[in-house]
């Protein structure tokens, strides 16, 4: 086990725990001490202290319609499977009923994660332990087809909002992790795809600057096209990842976690264009809105390190307005990690801590 392999799955908690303030309250202070030698360690350790805290509290429940044949009428006849059992001989009713029941999508889709990591050799025992307790809980709860899940579907209310983290997790595990390197490797690796890494890498970042950072303002604030007519029909949506601002100056941030930070053709290293034109377009549309009055929009590609050679490191100046490119280094300790997200505040906005 490798010292930067460690403090990389460190890190990785170190961005869940931004992405998802729960694992800053009590019951996870063991796990944020703990080294991992690997990411399925860590994500079975997260998920079994959140069953737990789940179980405790008591596992959500829903209304659930069933169809039964029964000897006494509950709930509405279902006419057709009656009939069915009188030609039949049955004495029974074929009733329609709704039971508030464990066996619903959420429960499904934790037990589900949980048997993916019994089942991994990654894991270790200490951690299947405990998720194998846990799932005594979930005796009446039934594993589903992982592929079959519409995550985008899934919505959170008051009764079942302590899931979002666990859910968010499971999809972590379920659709990015099916669990294997080819190398051992854990720099930018391809246990968790580039995708949903990308997704907690912005998120991070977001709430990394909204928490530490009370000097400027964070948000993921949409932009509007500056038409010359008003007429915007079919136009797509301009929805930056972080959105800075304080006072009269703006810096746009596009987080960008991909396996290669540059494209090569003919052995000559250039720029993902499409990251370039997209970051292009936000400024100058967000340098319009401002009309007349002083003001600064800037905008910067913050690409997570990766291993390639070359890495990233310019400043141009377009059209009146400042593009950056910067390579934040996830292989660092965490302090060092903030040093460089603070340093990007401080040179942009003339800010200190």
């Amino acid at each position: 086990m490798t010292k930067d392999k460690t403090i990389f799955i460190k890190n990785i908690y170190y961005m869940l725990s931004y992405a998802f303030t729960i694992l800053n309250q009590g019951g996870y202070e063991d796990i944020a001490t703990e080294e991992f030698d690997n990411i399925h360690n860590l994500f079975a350790a997260i998920l079994a202290k959140g069953i737990s805290r789940q179980i405790k509290q008591g596992l959500y429940r829903e209304y659930l319609n069933k169809t039964e044949d029964i000897s006494v009428v509950r709930g509405k006849i279902n006419i057709s499977g009656t009939i069915q059992n009188r030609l039949c001989r049955k004495r029974v009713v074929t009733c329609e009923y709704d039971e508030l029941s464990e066996n619903n999508l959420l429960n499904q889709i934790l037990k589900t994660t949980v048997l993916v990591l019994l089942n991994h050799a990654k894991v270790d025992t200490e951690y299947k332990k405990d998720l194998k307790k846990e799932m005594l809980f979930f005796s009446e709860v039934d594993t589903i087809d992982p592929t079959t899940v519409h995550w985008s579907s899934i919505r959170f209310q008051r009764n079942n909002n302590t899931y979002r983290m666990l859910i968010s997790l499971c999809q972590l595990i379920l659709e990015g992790m099916l669990l294997t390197t080819e190398t051992g490797e854990y720099k930018l690796a391809t246990f968790i795809d580039e995708q949903r890494m990308n997704r907690l890498y912005e998120k991070f970042i977001l709430e990394y600057y909204t928490k530490e950072c009370p000097q400027v303002k964070a948000s993921a604030s949409q932009i509007p096209w500056a038409l010359d007519d008003g007429l915007g029909t079919m136009l797509p949506v301009m929805q930056s990842d972080i959105m800075l601002s304080k006072g009269e100056k703006v810096l746009i941030i596009d987080a960008k976690y991909y396996s290669h930070t540059t494209q090569t053709q003919y052995n000559v290293n250039t720029l993902h264009s499409n990251n370039l034109y997209q970051i292009f377009t936000y400024v100058k549309n967000k340098d319009a809105e401002f009309g007349d009055k002083p003001h600064e929009v800037s905008g910067m590609l913050l690409y997570a390190r990766t291993e390639d050679t070359i890495q990233p490191d310019n400043v141009y100046q377009m059209s009146g307005n400042r593009i950056s490119v910067k390579t934040l280094d996830l292989n660092k300790e965490f302090s060092e990690i903030a040093r460089q997200l603070d340093a990007i505040v401080s040179e942009h906005f003339a800010v200190t801590e």
